[in-house]
């Protein structure tokens, strides 16, 4: 019989386990405030670029314009962004957060912040910046570009 390595003998394995904890719970922690993790991708992305043209937040993103247009058709419902017509092509259109998704911002990157220290908050400064800095280097050099919402 041939050997098969174990399912931890893989880095990927652990990698995944701390992944999932970490956006399990920081998605339990939003959607205390009615919004999901793809929700407050997508407005955290616009808070640094609005008015921005939705193939624009797509690109930004790596997601495709259909489910930028479902995540802002979720949104504007709920009054936390609105669209706004080009008066140049009435068929174009901008996003922006509305008043109250712009004041939203900063309790959910609080929850973002709180979500991280609580994960990584049991490393020394030293292994939470290595382990900071690893990630940053497979991502770049496996040219990781899309907004990860799920």
């Amino acid at each position: 019989m041939t050997s098969a390595s174990r399912l931890t003998d893989h880095t990927g394995y652990w990698m995944r386990m701390v992944s999932n904890a970490v956006s399990q719970e920081f998605a339990r922690k939003v959607s205390g405030e009615d919004i999901t993790v793809a929700e407050w991708s997508f407005m955290r992305a616009l808070y640094d670029f609005e008015p921005t043209a939705p193939s624009a937040l797509a690109e930004q993103m790596g997601m495709t314009k259909g489910a930028i247009s479902k995540l802002a058709d979720r949104l504007v419902a709920k009054g936390l962004v609105e669209k706004v017509e080009s008066r140049e092509d009435q068929r174009a259109h901008s996003l922006s957060l509305t008043r109250e998704g712009r004041a939203r911002i900063p309790v959910l990157a609080s929850l973002a912040d709180q979500n991280d220290a609580e994960f990584f908050g049991v490393l020394t400064n030293e292994e939470h910046e290595t382990l900071d800095r690893i990630l940053r280097v497979l991502a770049a050099r496996r040219e990781l570009n899309a907004t990860p919402v799920d």
